[in-house]
Parts: C-alpha cells; sequence; structure tokens
C-alpha cells in the first residue's frame, strides 16, 4: 500500500516565508526617472514588430539613458559604437557615482579613474571600497557617503581625508565604526577645510582634541552628527561656532548640564536631535530657555521627557517658538507650525513644494528634520520593534511618517524611510511574523503604490529596499493581494531579472511571500516568475544563502501548484534545484531546495515530474546524505521529498540502492525526541519505501520497526496515522510482523485502533493487526529451542487475542444495525449505498495497493476467523469505492485474481456476520460498476 502525497505549500518557521517567510530589512523619482514595468514577453513582441536603429537617437536622448544605468551598464553600452563611447564619458555622467551593489577594490578603482575628473559625490559599501576610494583619483570630490564599514580603520580614513581635501560632506554609518578613534578625526579636520556636514556612527570616543581640531580647522561645519557614539566631549562641541544642526542620537553618556548650558551659547545653532537618548527634561528646558537662535529640539523615544509630558502635558509650552519633537506629541501639527500664515495639509508638511522656496532656514530645517526622522524611526523600529507605547505611535503617526519620508527628494531618506518599513511591521525575525494592524495601515495610507513606484526608479539601492519593505508587507495577506492588485507581481518579476544581486535577493523574497497565497501563483506564473526565480539560482550558483534561499522557497511555494509544477519543470527548476541539494553548504538553501524538490515529487497523478526529479543525477543520492543533516529543518524536508518520490516504484528502488533504507531508519531512530514535522516525513519515508516487499524486508532487518513503534506511540494523529501506515505495510512480511509482536507492538496498535481520533490510523492499525494474524506468522514463530518456542507461542496466541477483539471492535464502530438490517432484507441497491456512504473512510480513497495485497485480503475472506473475513471485506470496500483514486486498479486486481466467486460465498455464508455480508455485496457491487464503466 502507498502512502498519501504531502504537500506544503507555505513556509513553515523552522527557519522561513519566511515560512521562513522571508524577511528583509528609499520615493520614485518622478516623471522620466521611472523605468516601465514590461514583461520580457512585451518586450520580444515589440522588438519583432519594430527595428530601431538605437545609434541614431539624439545625444541628450542617450545621456537620458545612460544616466539611469549603474557604472558596469553604462561601460557595457558604450562600448556598442564609437559615438556612444565618447558619449559614455562625458563628465555630467560621472558626477555621481554609487558603488554599494558591486565590488569595489583597486582594481576596480583604477579602471574607472578616468572618467572620475568630474565626480562630485561617491557612495559607497565596506571598508574595503573606502580604501579602494583613494585609486578613483578624484581630485574633486565633494561628498562621501558609505556604509557597511564597520572594520574601517583610521589609517582608511586618514587617507581618505588627505586625498580628497574638498571634502564637503562625510557621511559614515549606520554599522558603527568601532575601529575608528579621535586621531581620524583629527585627521579629518586638518584635510578637510571646506567640511561642511560631518556624520558618523557608533565612534568609540570623540575627545576634546579631536572636537576641538574640527572646530578650528573647519570654520564652514555646520552639520555634525554622531550617532550612538561612546564618549563624546560635549562641552568641546560648544567650540564649533558655524553649527546649525547637531545630532547626538543614541548617545549615552553625555553630561546633559554641561550640554545643555554650552550647546545653548552657540551663536547659530537651529537644531538639536537628542533622541533616543537618557536627556532629562530639565537639560531640554534649559537649552530652550538659554538659546537664542534654537528653533527645533527633537526628542524621540527620549523616556524622561516623554514621561515629563505626560504627567505635565505643559511641560514645554513656554518654549518661545521652539518645537519640541517627541513621540508623544502630535509631530506633522508641530512642524506645520514652521510655516507661519501657509494653509496646508498636516500630511503635506514634509512635501518640499510647500518649503523649498520658501525661506532658506526653513528649507535646510527641514532637509535636516528629513535626515533625522529617517535615521531615528529606523533605529527606533530596529530596537524596540514591540516597546510599550510604540504600537500607539506607529499606528497614530510613524506609518504616515515613514511615507512622508518615501516621497522625500533626498535619496538616502528615501531609502532608510523604506528600510524602516521593512522593519517595523516585523514583530519576530525568527517566527516571520507581521504585525497586521501595521501592515494593513501602511495599505490603507497608499504605501503599497509608493513603495512600487520607488521599486520601479532606476535606482538600484532604492529598488533593493523598496522591495524589500514590499516583501515583509506581503507577509500579511491583505497586504499581498493589494500588492498584487497594484501589479506588484509583474514588477517584483523584473527586479528579479537585475544583474545587482541586492535587488533580485529582495525581489524574490517578495515572490516567495506572495507565492503563499495560492490566488498569487498563476500572476506569478503568467508574469515569467518562474523562469526569472530559475535563473536567479543558475547566476549565483556560488552567491550568498539570501538569494538562493529566497529564490528556492518561492519555487517551493509555486512547485505546490499543479501547473506551476510544470513550469518550474519547463523553465528547467529540477536541475537547479538537484543543483543545490548536490553542491550548495548553506543549510537554509538546502532546506528550500528540498522542499521544492518534495512539492515537484507531489504530482505524480498529474504530471511527470516525480519521475523527473528521480532521473535526474545525483537527485536521489543527495536527498539520501541531507536525511544525515545537522539541521533539522533540512532533514525534515530532506525526508519529505524521499517520502514523495517513493510514489514511483523506479524511484522507490533507486532510494533504496542510494542507501535509503539505512538512512531513513537511522533518521526514525534519530528524530524520536525531535519535531512533528520531522518524526512523520521520517515515519512517512519508510512508508513510501515498505511498499517494495524488499525495502520492507531490509527496514525490518536495519531496525526500523522499533523507532516507527515508538512513532506510533506519539499523541500527534500525523505523526502516528503515518507510522501505522509504515507497520502496516511492514506487516505484510511474516518476518516483520513477528518483530512487530516481539518489539511490544500489539499493544501499541491495539491503543491506535481503538482510541485515535483519526479513522485512516485505526483503519490502517486494524489491518496491520489483521496482516500479523491472519495464520502467516504461524509458519515462522517456532524457531529456536523448544523452550524459545513456547514461550513465543504463548505470547502470540495472547496477542492474537487482544488484536482479533479490538479488530472486531472497530469494524463494529461502522456498523449501525438498523441500517445493516434494512439493507440485509432488502435487494434494491439504494440500501447498499447508504451503508457505502457511511462507512467510507475518503482518505482510503488515496491508497494504492499491490496485486500481492489484494490477493492477501481475498485469501483472508477464506479465513476462519469471521472477524478478519469482515475486516477483509471492509477493507476491499475502501479500496473499490466508485470516484477512489485507484478504485479502477482495485477492482482489476480483484478481478486478476478471481475474487468474485470468493466474494459471493463470504456473503451468502451463514457463520459470518452481518457486517461481513453487507460488506461483501458492497464490493460484488462495485466490481459490477467498475465492470460496467469498462466495457462502456
Amino acid at each position: 500500500m502507498t502512502r498519501r502525497v504531502r504537500r506544503r505549500t507555505c513556509r513553515e518557521k523552522a527557519k522561513g516565508v519566511v515560512e521562513e517567510v522571508a524577511v528583509g530589512e528609499g520615493t520614485a523619482q518622478r516623471g522620466s526617472s521611472r523605468v516601465g514595468s514590461v514583461g520580457a514577453e512585451d518586450l520580444e513582441d515589440v522588438a519583432a514588430a519594430v527595428v530601431v536603429d538605437w545609434t541614431a537617437l539624439p545625444d541628450d536622448a542617450v545621456l537620458q539613458l545612460f544616466a539611469r544605468l549603474n557604472y558596469r551598464d553604462r561601460a557595457s553600452m558604450a562600448a556598442a559604437c564609437r559615438s556612444w563611447r565618447a558619449l559614455g564619458s562625458s563628465p555630467c555622467l560621472w558626477s555621481s557615482l554609487d558603488l554599494r551593489a558591486h565590488r569595489c577594490d583597486p582594481e576596480v578603482a583604477s579602471s574607472l579613474a578616468s572618467r572620475c575628473g568630474s565626480l562630485r559625490r561617491l557612495r559607497l559599501r565596506g571598508h574595503e571600497a573606502a580604501e579602494a576610494a583613494s585609486g578613483l583619483r578624484a581630485r574633486g570630490l565633494r561628498e562621501v557617503v558609505a556604509d557597511g564599514c564597520r572594520a574601517l580603520t583610521d589609517a582608511t580614513l586618514a587617507v581618505l581625508a588627505a586625498r580628497h581635501e574638498d571634502l564637503e560632506s562625510l557621511q559614515i554609518g549606520p554599522d558603527p565604526l568601532e575601529r575608528i578613534t579621535s586621531d581620524a578625526l583629527r585627521h579629518v579636520a586638518l584635510c578637510c577645510s571646506r567640511l561642511r556636514r560631518l556624520r558618523l556612527s557608533g565612534l568609540r570616543e570623540a575627545d576634546a582634541a579631536a572636537v576641538g581640531a574640527l572646530a578650528r580647522y573647519c570654520p564652514l561645519l555646520e552639520d555634525v552628527a554622531f550617532l550612538d557614539c561612546g564618549a563624546i566631549d560635549e562641552a568641546a562641541l560648544a567650540e564649533i561656532h558655524s553649527l546649525r544642526f547637531l545630532s547626538v542620537a543614541g548617545c549615552r553618556n553625555l553630561k546633559w548640564a554641561t550640554a545643555s548650558v554650552s550647546w545653548a551659547q552657540l551663536p547659530s545653532l537651529i537644531a538639536v536631535d537628542v533622541s533616543r537618548t537618557d536627556v532629562s527634561a530639565s537639560a531640554v528646558s534649559r537649552l530652550i530657555s538659554h538659546s537664542k537662535t534654537l528653533k527645533l529640539i527633537c526628542t524621540l523615544n527620549c523616556t524622561s521627557v516623554e514621561d515629563e509630558q505626560t504627567h505635565n502635558p505643559a511641560a514645554f509650552s513656554n518654549s518661545k517658538g521652539k518645537l519640541v519633537l517627541t513621540i508623544t506629541s502630535h509631530i506633522f501639527k508641530s512642524v506645520a507650525s514652521l510655516f507661519p500664515g501657509v494653509v496646508m495639509k498636516e500630511d503635506e508638511v514634509f512635501n518640499q513644494c510647500n518649503w523649498r522656496h520658501k525661506d532658506k532656514i526653513v528649507s535646510d530645517v527641514m532637509s535636516w528634520l528629513e535626515w533625522i526622522l529617517s535615521q531615528s524611526l529606523l533605529r527606533i523600529a530596529e530596537s524596540n520593534p514591540q516597546a510599550q507605547g510604540m504600537d500607539d505611535f506607529w499606528l497614530q503617526q510613524g506609518t504616515s511618517l515613514l511615507l512622508s519620508l518615501v516621497k522625500s527628494t533626498q535619496e538616502d531618506v528615501q531609502e532608510r524611510a523604506a528600510t524602516a518599513l521593512a522593519t517595523f511591521v516585523v514583530i519576530d525575525d525568527e517566527s516571520a511574523n507581521v504585525d497586521p494592524a501595521r501592515s494593513e495601515a501602511v495599505m490603507r495610507k497608499g504605501g503599497i503604490r509608493m513603495l512600487l513606484d520607488l521599486a520601479r526608479c532606476s535606482r538600484e539601492s532604492a529598488q533593493a529596499e523598496a522591495a524589500k519593505a514590499i516583501a515583509n508587507l506581503s507577509v500579511n495577506a491583505n497586504v499581498a493581494k493589494a500588492v498584487a492588485d497594484e501589479g506588484g507581481i509583474t514588477i517584483l518579476t523584473n527586479l528579479a531579472k537585475s544583474m545587482n544581486r541586492l535587488v533580485a535577493e529582495e525581489a524574490a523574497g517578495g515572490l516567495w511571500n506572495l507565492s503563499v497565497g495560492e490566488d498569487h501563483k498563476a500572476a506569478i506564473a503568467s508574469s515569467g516568475g518562474i523562469k526569472a526565480l530559475v535563473d536567479l539560482i543558475f547566476r549565483w550558483p556560488a552567491g550568498t544563502d539570501g538569494v538562493l534561499e529566497r529564490a528556492a522557497g518561492a519555487l517551493a511555494n509555486l512547485a505546490a501548484d499543479d501547473k506551476c509544477s510544470l513550469e518550474v519543470a519547463k523553465a528547467g527548476g529540477v536541475h537547479a534545484l538537484v543543483t543545490l541539494a548536490r553542491s550548495c553548504k548553506l543549510e537554509g538553501v538546502l532546506e528550500q531546495a528540498a522542499r521544492a524538490l518534495a512539492n515537484l515529487a507531489a504530482h505524480g497523478d498529474n504530471n511527470d515530474n516525480n519521475a523527473a526529479v528521480g532521473q535526474e543525477a545525483g537527485a536521489l543520492e543527495a536527498l539520501v546524505q541531507l536525511t544525515g543533516s545537522y539541521n533539522e529543518g533540512v532533514r525534515q524536508e530532506a525526508a519529505g521529498a524521499l517520502w514523495n518520490l517513493s510514489f514511483d516504484d523506479r524511484n522507490r528502488e533507486a532510494i533504496a540502492a542510494a542507501g535509503g533504507v539505512e538512512a531513513l531508519v537511522s533518521l526514525a531512530q534519530e528524530c524520536l525526541n525531535a519535531s512533528e514535522g520531522l518524526q512523520e516525513r521520517a515515519a512517512g519515508a519508510l512508508w513510501g519505501l515498505s511498499v517494495s516487499e524488499a525495502n520492507s524486508i531490509a527496514i525490518g532487518q536495519e531496525g526500523g520497526v522499533a523507532p516507527l513503534l515508538t512513532l506510533a506511540r506519539s499523541d500527534v494523529e500525523d505523526v502516528h496515522e503515518t507510522a501505522a501506515g509504515a507497520l502496516w505495510n511492514l506487516a505484510f512480511h511474516s518476518g516483520n510482523a513477528l518483530r512487530i509482536v516481539e518489539e511490544g507492538g500489539v499493544p501499541i496498535l491495539v491503543n491506535i485502533c481503538s482510541s485515535s481520533g483519526s479513522k485512516m490510523a485505526r483503519f490502517m492499525s486494524a489491518l496491520a493487526l489483521a496482516y500479523m494474524f491472519d495464520g502467516r506468522i504461524d509458519e515462522i514463530e517456532f524457531i529456536g529451542t523448544s523452550s524459545d518456542s513456547s514461550s513465543k507461542n504463548i505470547n502470540v496466541e495472547g496477542a492474537r487475542r487482544i488484536a482479533i477483539k479490538h479488530i472486531e471492535t472497530f469494524v463494529l464502530t461502522f456498523s449501525d444495525p438498523h441500517m445493516f438490517s434494512m439493507a440485509a432484507a432488502s435487494s434494491a441497491p439504494a440500501a447498499l449505498s447508504h451503508v457505502a456512504e457511511a462507512v467510507f473512510i475518503h482518505e482510503a480513497g488515496h491508497l494504492r495497493c499491490s496485486g500481492a495485497e489484494i490477493s492477501r485480503f481475498v485469501a483472508m475472506l477464506r479465513n476462519p476467523s469471521p472477524i478478519l473475513r469482515a475486516c477483509a471485506a471492509f477493507a476491499l470496500l475502501q479500496f473499490t469505492i466508485p470516484g477512489g483514486r485507484h478504485a479502477v486498479h482495485h477492482a482489476g486486481l480483484l478481478q486478476k485474481a478471481g475474487a468474485g466467486r470468493v466474494l459471493r460465498v463470504a456473503a451468502a455464508a451463514t457463520t459470518a456476520s452481518i457486517e461481513a455480508k453487507i460488506f461483501a455485496r458492497i464490493v460484488l457491487r462495485n466490481l459490477e460498476h467498475h465492470q460496467s464503466g469498462t466495457s462502456t
């Protein structure tokens, strides 16, 4: 008897979707900066219909096109012809360079140096890129923005400053600069006398000498941010008289009494950010009272200030027109007060059209405030996802703030806001849970369209962050539907084709989460998403686990659908997934690859994917090997794949030849204290293999009976039901039947037969007991010495009596005396039909028996025991009910076995119970039905 196929249509966490849902960690440029979301097939149709001479485009159009490409694609395009090569080196294209998504080492920097004479703005990632930046020979560089520089050293920062003396803005974060000391700050001050903006994160210290050097050598310095730093000399900051904007957010070792007094003396200070610090309400009040130029203090997530405002709402009411922004204040309304006499909607206060051409000071304040808010909101979301009081903030105004920032004209603000949207909805990374209220708040406020617009812009960094936010939000089913309705599936599919790994990774994560919904699978397939996901695996076979895990996870969900599974195979998915299972060493990737192969193999009756997976070189060997992984999720998915693959006869034998019997018995022995999912799949894989008599014997000889009996004791229905199925198959062989008796299996099977909540578990345990005690075990029970034989004989006889009694009880649970009496007294087909409908176990219709098994039940109809005869007739009824998946197959086997005569005898036997007679008559009726259907 073969097992039922089990499919996993969404990720169970385990680890993910997500489902380790794929949970990741900024507004679109409007108008011409937006790229379309035309599918690949549409592009092919257009290309076939229209021949375009691209070289005939005006130079301005070519420059606009080049401006929307990263430097690598720009270089490729420039190689097309001589005129494009000249245009590709135009200074206007090289005033800004973003290297974050690409490797930047001395060799790359040297190759770009000839084009960087006019470079003014540089964005990079990692300390290696910072070390190589000097090789660009961009002497006129004005701005450097870097992240991922945790390992940056004093020497590298000093060289960077020395080679770029015209720097006006230096921003490095948010990763802490753990190896940067005050010495490097002094070098920056000495080399970069034109510095206007300095924003650094995670410094261990900024001592008086270093801050003093900034005051002495950088007379234009007006914006300083030391975020999440250790020791900062607050008094020395007061010496930077040019300072207009100051942020010490996240710094915890400041002397606030000194800071409030000294900073109040700064002659040009306009705004201060002390968010996420332990600043006291009294220090804020002093700063308000003593500063003549201050307009704004940002105190988000400052406990003391919030407590004071909660207990005394008028605490900062006498602020002389200075704004104090807190989590508990109405931020939009407060910021709107910066525009006296201007009527605007509160949620439009961050719209640049309202302040760009107004007051320059206000414009500067708003630009600074956008940056500060994006930083603080992201850090708050990261560190306090479910902090008390924050839920009200996020729902009442935090979501609206982030969406306003997504529309900022500052690129880093856009991206950080998108990252914050991806972060603040996540309740728990490990379980991939998102807050439904927060997710749907983003949806209600129009955030899905904003993020999709951002995902369609030409900046790859913005595409990645927007895709990440869409992916996380799509864990919520309502938001996922909104994403699909807004055309998000096509957009994510196009992003998954990106040559930028980060963009493709986040897009694949979005498709992974969307593919959980049954309604979205077909849309992903029709948009070309399946091919894009398979191509990702081939494109980055040695990539980081992120892109491969997300691609494999999405394919696993899609493969659970019959039609999509065909598309996965057609796109080369079987080969791609087997390649991962054979060669990848990353556990998350292996888990999703094995799950995808399991789902591909789950459609044995509908397509050839089951056989195709088994025939792929190395597939079965790899899955067998994965059952020995140290990672439980990998073992579980590998066992599930082998379970489904064992449905195919050739696969079943090939799995055994690859060492599958030994591996799965070992897994069953080791998983007794593991998760329910692993236990079920280990038992299921043994169930599938045990269909073969040779495999059944081998499982018994390998010691598989004992762990299966232990699993059969489980209180979890899926586990003990699957174990009962495996034991049923094993009990067909007399040697295994005796092992089950000797291992104490009869009481276990009796317990399932009498008390399980699963009809299938009770049914299969009853059939296992019937196999064990239909007389064949008697042929081998007398082994060894006479005393041994006598002992075994007594044990077997006692077990036989118990088993027969409970088989009878099981059969009688399906007997209704009144209904059976009416059926016995009537020759009308309707009477038998009513009984058949009442006793039919629907899941039993999925079971497929071999010719030997059917013959065994036919022989059991002649057994001296009337209880076993009734049990055999009941089993054959289940296997031949019209509409059952394998009913026609079973009817054919019965006809070959000459069962008609035996059934007629059973139906007329005077010594038979009424149940046995009625069941036999129903089986005869079923055979007539199938025979007439075949002849027709």
